[in-house]
């Protein structure tokens, strides 16, 4: 009797374990089948980016934004141009003849004012022009002369001014240009959403998000080129600056040496 229930557990027992090792394959094969499927779908849905980025190139996505891209093309442009004009003329204005500042001293040292004066006439540089409305002033006290030329100074740093705060408002407008373009994509997308009733299209918002966005991205790609630009600009006219004040300084020691 005890002999005939072992042999029915036994019997039971492997009955189980066949059930339990079958269970746990169909499971592990039912995983590794759901991973494959995902694996798979992955790279479908990859193939199908790269296609339609292949399909979209830089100048659909730019007409795409319409008038918003344009406009800030135009913006572009000009600033480029802005930026190569002052570019070449601070650097024509920044160039130094080593011999100027030698002659000139030596002519205010030997008494010769109007050589001196036609030195700085024929030089025709921010300096010389600087430096002249100095020499015109002499013999007045040297705190005249030195106010005569920080004003005369004041002028020309405003000349090679011109146009560079029209660059500095092109590189702070264009990313609100561009995100306004982004906010009326937007209200269009939805609005074509709303005339499709019932049969509305993912792709429909889709499209007309990432067609909205395209003014962002344009607007943002122009305030970060232009503010490069201005900002090698202003570290040229600080450049010059700095080089205006030292020979000012050195005029007017010139002026406080006696005279051979």
């Amino acid at each position: 009797m005890f002999s005939k229930i072992s042999l029915k557990i036994i019997i039971y027992y492997y009955h189980l374990q066949k059930i339990i090792n079958f269970t746990r394959n169909l499971r592990l094969m039912i995983i590794l089948q759901v991973v494959q499927n995902a694996v798979d779908t992955v790279q479908q849905v990859s193939q199908v980016s790269v296609q339609g980025y292949e399909k979209l190139p830089y100048w659909e996505l730019a007409k795409m934004g319409g008038v918003i891209v344009i406009l800030l093309a135009i913006l572009l442009l000009i600033a480029i141009y802005i930026f190569f004009e002052r570019y070449f003329a601070i650097r024509k204005s920044a160039k130094e003849n080593p011999s100027f500042m030698t002659n000139l001293k030596n002519y205010i040292l030997e008494g010769k004012i109007d050589s001196a004066i036609a030195l700085c006439q024929s030089t025709e540089t921010p300096l010389s022009r600087m430096l002249e409305k100095g020499l015109s002033r002499l013999g007045r006290p040297l705190s005249d002369i030195s106010e005569t030329i920080e004003n005369a100074g004041k002028l020309e740093i405003a000349k090679l001014e011109k146009g560079i705060t029209f660059l500095a408002t092109i590189g702070s407008l264009a990313p609100s240009i561009g995100f306004l373009g982004t906010v009326t994509g937007m209200v269009r997308a939805f609005f074509n959403m709303a005339n499709a009733g019932n049969n509305i299209d993912i792709s429909l918002l889709s499209q007309g998000i990432y067609e909205a966005l395209i003014t962002t991205v344009a607007g943002l790609i122009v305030g970060i080129i232009v503010t490069f630009l201005y900002n090698i600009i202003v570290d040229r006219i600080e450049r010059l600056v700095y080089m205006l004040e030292a020979r000012a300084t050195e005029f007017i020691d010139f002026l406080q040496q006696p005279q051979k």
